[in-house]
């Protein structure tokens, strides 16, 4: 298991010693940058871990947000992209459909990286409507490391939110995740 952890804006100041991997948020809906984006993930690849990249769906437009998320985006070899699926501040959530195409279009648009579902236990039992995870999902559950109380296949499972999301994934190596990664 590699252990990882997924940071925002929201985290300054972050360590990457003991990481395998980092997934920083990249974009929002169709408005938003993370503004650290670019020293987080600099940060990231100096410390030779797995980089990847997510973006929060908000509902509708969604070919739009993925074109948002991919043009502000680096692209590169080995990275991942993920889509963070969950209420929004609004109190509202895109639909398992919007989610579904989402990651199709970020698939279809970037056809040589790997694209991961992440969302929450509830979401998955009691929103999505397909078990369409893309190449992978990544669950959120609070609980013991590698032992969401799903029956789905995972490959990252975020098992902590204190004081970091903390996560591990189901690669024995960081060059086997990063192979993974490259379609």
């Amino acid at each position: 298991m590699l252990h990882g952890v997924d940071v925002s804006a929201h985290q300054t100041d972050f360590e990457t010693d003991g990481l395998d991997f980092v997934f920083v948020k990249a974009t929002e809906g169709r408005s938003y940058v993370n503004p650290r984006l670019k020293n987080q993930v600099k940060r990231v690849r100096d410390a030779e871990c797995v980089v990847g990249f997510y973006h929060f769906l908000w509902p509708g437009h969604v070919n739009e947000q993925a074109e948002y998320f991919l043009d502000r985006t680096p692209e590169r070899e080995g990275d991942l992209l993920a889509v963070d699926w969950e209420q929004t501040g609004e109190g509202t959530r895109a639909s398992s459909a919007d989610k579904d195409r989402f990651i199709r279009e970020v698939k279809r648009l970037r056809p040589h990286h790997r694209v991961l579902l992440y969302c929450n236990r509830s979401f998955w039992i009691n929103h999505d409507t397909s078990s369409y995870s893309g190449d992978g999902l990544w669950i959120a559950e609070c609980g013991k490391a590698a032992a969401p109380r799903i029956e789905a296949d995972w490959r990252i499972h975020q098992y902590t939110d204190d004081p970091l999301d903390k996560n591990v994934a189901d690669f024995p190596s960081r060059e086997a995740m990063r192979a993974w990664a490259t379609v």
